[in-house]
Order: structure tokens, then sequence, then C-alpha cells
């Protein structure tokens, strides 16, 4: 199904992809889709961000060179770095690239990004998604359950 036209519903798990090279893009959407999964991919920078800003993707994976020669080009992840957390909070957001170590703290407090990886580790996708995502949710846990209690208590008067 063509997924321009793919429709999420409350009970499904969306992803969004931001990949330039082919084989790392089907290694990581085969791994989302074991994982459960349903996985957009976008063509452009314009293509991502009207995703991005349509749908509550809960991980996202960007290639360090989507649409860009270099990572000092790519658009869509400056955008993601301009962004405001309150728009971009309920992602977790992953970098894909050869100049990474994966999981490495500083590198990806650097790109604004939960996670890195470097891309010869693609060979464990599956974990490392899963690894990011449920550090993601437990790192937000607190603030995503006193921001629900404020939604629903009653103001007094």
């Amino acid at each position: 199904m063509n997924d321009q036209f793919d429709f999420i519903s409350a009970s499904d798990k969306p992803a969004l992809l931001a990949f330039s090279t082919p084989e790392w893009l089907e290694e990581v959407k085969s791994a989302l889709q074991q994982l459960g999964y349903k996985v957009h991919t976008a063509a452009t920078h314009s293509d991502f961000l009207v995703r991005f800003s349509q749908v509550r993707y809960q991980v996202v994976v960007i290639e360090e060179r989507f649409a860009a020669n270099t990572l000092e080009e790519n658009l869509t992840l400056q955008a993601l770095q301009r962004m405001p957390v309150a728009q971009r909070r309920h992602s977790t957001i992953i970098l894909i690239g050869e100049s990474f170590q994966t999981f490495t703290p500083m590198q990806a407090f650097q790109q604004s990004v939960h996670a890195v990886i470097n891309s010869s580790e693609l060979f464990l996708i599956n974990q490392l998604i899963e690894k990011s995502a449920t550090d993601n949710q437990m790192f937000m846990h607190s603030f995503n359950e006193v921001q629900s209690r404020l939604y629903t208590t009653p103001v007094a008067r």
C-alpha cells in the first residue's frame, strides 16, 4: 500500500524514516516493521517536514546524509534541531551514520537527538531501536505522567 494514503489509528505505532542510502532504508524499515511499527518514508526534506507535522511519530530515524552530501548540509536534521522541544518531545529521534559511535550520549546531545548509531552496526538495528525507544520512554515517563494529570484534573474555583 502506498504510504501516502496509509492511515494511522490510535493503536498504531508510527515511525518515520529519512534515508538516502536504499540498503540502509530497507534494513531499518524491515527492523521497525518486525517491532510492530507502521513505517512511513520521506523522500525529501519538505516531505519529511509535512509528514512530521501531521503525525505524532513514536520513532524517527534519519540518515546523517539524508538529501545532503554532509551532515552539516542535512536540512531535515537542522529543522529538527531548531524545532521547539514541545513539537518533537513525542518522538524518539535516532541519527544513523558513519561518523558516529553507537550510543555516545555527547554525540547525541550535540545533534539534538536521542541516540546516534554507527552504520556498521545496522545488523543490530532491531535491538538498538528498541533500546533507544525504551530509554526515551523511561526518561519521559515522569514528565508524561504529570502532564497527563494536569490535563485531567478539574480546575478548582
